[in-house]
């Protein structure tokens, strides 16, 4: 092997072992490994739990705000059929101009987050930090037509982004 070659393997050798040192020293140093999760979250702030659940593990209320009757029912089957867990299935005080409304606690921040692509991010959030379940009330405004189809979902999603944890909750330490 000649000198010149000797050479270049070294100086490489030398940048890698620098690059590695490089790495190492901002892992160890990383001033950020609490971000995003419960540390230095204030006294009595709720942890909102940021999860983007899978259908089947979402639970929910439809509710009927619309003059239309029976609509409660009629989307509460849409979504059965889209494999959630559908609690209750009522009337609420009429009179919702929105698409919808999505009534929810700090434990149904991510559901909530998947139902508003149902209603192609046009539904209106109504977060209650007060609340204890991991249900959302979805209650049907006079606005409402269909539910969007798998495709428009994932395109909703998309442009939403992710599930934030809303003024006043933190968000959980770990996603199930």
């Amino acid at each position: 092997m000649s000198f010149a070659r000797v050479r270049a393997l070294v100086v490489v050798g030398l940048l890698g072992v620098l690059a590695l040192a490089f790495v190492v020293t901002a892992i160890v140093r990383d001033s950020q490994g609490n971000a995003g999760t419960a540390a230095g979250c204030p006294d009595g702030w709720p942890l909102a739990d940021l999860t983007l659940h899978e259908p089947k593990d979402v639970k929910i209320n439809v509710l009927n705000a619309t003059d239309e009757g029976g609509r409660a029912g009629a989307v509460a089957d849409d979504f059965r059929n889209r494999k959630f867990q559908v609690q209750k299935v009522g009337n609420a005080p009429k009179g919702v101009p929105n698409v919808a409304v999505l009534r929810y606690g700090p434990k149904a921040v991510g559901s909530a987050h998947l139902l508003q692509a149902y209603f192609l991010n046009n539904a209106k959030w109504d977060y209650d930090e007060k609340r204890t379940d991991d249900v959302v009330d979805v209650i049907l405004g006079n606005n409402f037509q269909q539910l969007a189809t798998t495709t428009e979902v994932n395109q909703s999603l998309g442009d939403a982004g992710p599930p934030e944890a809303p003024k006043g909750a933190c968000p959980s330490p770990a996603a199930k």
